[in-house]
């Protein structure tokens, strides 16, 4: 199954779409923006498609996106929070304002 993330901004949430599914969106990751920042604030997945990594392919594709915008990430979410947790890669994405 193959997946696409995409930015809603007029809804401050970043959606994930499966080739699987119908054309509704099979999750979302919430965010509010801020200077400088982004603030993960609720992540849900549609229950047809919980257990098929499609959360975490939510998770990777706003994350892969906040860091092409240079964006600090404030993961309020305890799903975004677990995700970097178990991918450290993403760490760095947590590092403090410098402005």
């Amino acid at each position: 199954m193959s997946t696409t993330v995409e930015d809603n901004s007029e809804q401050s949430r970043y959606e994930i779409r499966t080739d699987a599914g119908p054309d509704a969106p099979a999750g979302f990751a919430y965010y509010e923006l801020r200077p400088g920042r982004i603030v993960f604030t609720h992540t849900e997945v549609d229950p047809a498609f919980e257990g098929h990594g499609i959360g975490s392919a939510l998770a990777a594709g706003a994350l892969d996106d906040a860091r092409r915008r240079g964006l600090v990430v404030v993961p309020s979410c305890p799903f975004i929070r677990a995700y970097i947790t178990r991918h450290p890669e993403y760490a760095d994405l947590l590092r403090a304002s410098t402005g």
